[in-house]
């Protein structure tokens, strides 16, 4: 989790916005778990963003009382496990302060880790969205004019087109969320970006950038950021896709939810023959493609180990890290490692398979293949 640097005193507009101020010194001091619970508890339960986590799902309903018990005390761990509490106690900082810290920085940093995990898209493009409005030559605040250094949070701050007049009219929200409807729907662009190039662009800066002026256009109207932000997506494809509990009528206590059966899911006999049929194929294609792996080094044993390990990290499981921390945990240079990568997608691009079910099963015998050939060098190197 990203984490944002605590400053030796918080700006006083953060701490004015606290309602009410926990005695932690006292309970910190005196090592007072239960009041420390407490008044995490409290800041959890009225956190903004908690309670728009809450109403998109984030947080599992457990009982009346319940919703926030388990983020409370995640944020109890996190901040234990960090040594926060007796960085507060050795740094001398007063009440208020501690509790700003808290629920501006450590418990906000929770919540947009949780978002960046579930939502990666919308999270990157909500960023390049807020980071667009402000920083393009185009769009100008229309909140703060008259009062330039009149403090509000991004998310409220209103915006328009820079050729807007400062007394610009501005709609209703549901007014704008009709008119953005004419705005033509953007394709994706399934360009790879990224360190490890696993995330599509989705759509370029200078494209947002236009699909941001069409929408002002379309709207005709200054805009809270926050609102922007889904004006646009709304026009974009994204493609975020979550788990979502489900469950028979009778087994939850939602009266209004329908009930339903789930579909038989087990294997036709003739699904068991064309299964068994795509294995034997797909360990054949798993031989040659790990041949041709080896020619690619020459047949040398060290540089075909190592391709073999860098197969197996970057591609067959997805708890590695980074190419810069495969290339560490090999210790070899991260440029031999994405040599590696290069002839490997190379040999990948060859294959051909006849269906999506074929190349299911060549992931899976390529998987157990190198799973068995990585064991094998990890018991040759303990003997």
């Amino acid at each position: 989790m990203n984490e944002v640097k605590t400053k030796e005193k918080l700006p006083r507009s953060i701490q004015n916005k606290q309602v009410k101020v926990g005695k932690w010194n006292d309970s910190l001091k005196t090592s007072d778990v239960n009041q420390i619970w407490t008044e995490l508890h409290r800041i959890v339960s009225s956190h903004p963003l908690v309670r728009a986590s809450k109403r998109a799902g984030f947080l599992v309903e457990e009982g009346k009382y319940n919703a926030y018990t388990d983020l409370t005390q995640e944020l109890f761990v996190a901040l234990l496990s960090k040594d926060r509490f007796q960085h507060y106690i050795d740094t001398g900082m007063s009440d208020p302060e501690i509790e700003a810290e808290i629920s501006q920085i450590e418990l906000t940093n929770m919540l947009t880790a949780e978002l960046r995990k579930r939502y990666p898209e919308s999270y990157r493009l909500a960023r390049r969205v807020s980071t667009l409005i402000q920083s393009s030559s185009a769009f100008k605040r229309f909140d703060n004019i008259g009062n330039p250094d009149a403090h509000r949070r991004l998310a409220d701050r209103l915006y328009g087109l820079k050729e807007w007049k400062d007394n610009k009219v501005r709609r209703d929200v549901q007014e704008m969320d009709e008119r953005v409807k004419v705005v033509a729907f953007y394709g994706r662009d399934t360009r790879m970006v990224g360190c490890t190039g696993d995330a599509q662009i989705v759509i370029s800066n200078p494209e947002l950038e236009k699909l941001i002026i069409r929408v002002f256009k379309a709207i005709d109207s200054p805009v809270d950021v926050r609102s922007l932000r889904s004006f646009v997506m709304s026009r974009l494809p994204i493609m975020d896709i979550h788990l979502v509990p489900v469950g028979s009528g009778t087994d939850s206590d939602d009266d209004d939810r329908m009930p339903f059966e789930f579909t038989d899911t087990r294997e036709t006999p003739e699904e068991d023959l064309l299964r068994n049929e795509a294995e034997v194929a797909a360990a054949g294609f798993v031989d040659n493609f790990l041949v041709t792996l080896n020619r690619s080094v020459r047949g040398k044993a060290k540089q075909y180990d190592r391709m073999i390990n860098v197969l197996w990290h970057c591609y067959l499981i997805s708890d590695s890290g980074t190419q810069l921390e495969v290339a560490e945990m090999l210790g070899v240079s991260d440029s031999l490692v994405s040599d590696y990568r290069k002839r490997i997608e190379a040999n990948l691009q060859q294959l051909s398979f006849n269906g999506v079910n074929e190349a299911r099963q060549f992931e899976k015998a390529l998987k157990r293949k190198v799973r068995d050939m990585i064991t094998m060098e990890k018991e040759g190197v303990a003997a």
